[in-house]
């Protein structure tokens, strides 16, 4: 079992996702009883919080017992996706949070993903920094409390705590993940520019060629 508690951990991941977009799903449909709507929404949020858990524990584990494998290599990054995008679209549809916080947060998981593809094929590894892990915690936070003020219906933008409106405490919260999300995907670009910028010399010289060229046969055409 120790063997392979990483690679369950990530594939038990994927499956909870799965079941926690259904629950969430459902909990949506008009036709359902009333009675029926709380027990699916504390469903999909345990099974979030659980695939939250487990995005924690399978790379821990694996390096702790070196078990990394190729398995693990790939399916990890790509369940760590799955979870993100699934909560990130559920909390939009249920109005939890904008729709551009979802965007810029997508953005930044895709492009250091391919960033993370470059650099593997040319043999290099990319492990996640403290901004990274900083980023992480608080998309987690910002889920969890988002999954409670949905499961338990108290409003995020109305509500008051201590006679201060919690709309500005969780906007200053989703602004700050945001700028923390940004720079932590800005630091990977900049930490390992040496990975593309060959690539976009070459590229910048066949941008600048084609101008020229465009340029000269405008003038030629103008001359003659």
């Amino acid at each position: 079992m120790r063997k392979n508690l990483p690679n369950i951990l990530t594939v038990s991941r994927i499956i909870m996702v799965m079941i926690f977009v259904v629950l969430a799903t459902l909990a949506n449909h008009y036709y359902l009883a009333e009675s029926c709507v709380f027990p699916l929404r504390l469903g999909a949020y345990i099974l979030a919080i659980l695939a939250g858990t487990t995005d924690l524990l399978d790379g821990h584990l694996a390096r702790r017992w070196n078990q990394i494998t190729d398995f693990g290599a790939l399916m990890d990054p790509l369940a760590d996706k799955i979870f993100v995008t699934a909560t990130m679209l559920i909390a939009v549809e249920y109005r939890l949070m904008p729709a551009w916080i979802a965007v810029a947060v997508l953005c930044r998981e895709f492009m250091v993903t391919g960033l993370r593809t470059l650099a593997a094929k040319k043999q290099v590894v990319i492990s996640a920094d403290r901004w990274g892990k900083l980023k992480t915690a608080l998309q987690m936070v910002m889920l969890a409390i988002a999954g409670a003020s949905w499961v338990w219906e108290f409003d995020l933008y109305s509500e008051k705590w201590f006679h201060i409106r919690l709309w500005y405490v969780w906007n200053a919260y989703l602004w700050g993940i945001v700028l923390v999300t940004v720079l932590s995907g800005l630091g990977y670009f900049i930490r390992f520019r040496h990975l593309f910028s060959q690539d976009c010399l070459y590229l910048l010289k066949d941008v600048v060629h084609s101008f020229i060229f465009s340029v000269s046969s405008q003038c030629l055409q103008q001359l003659f």
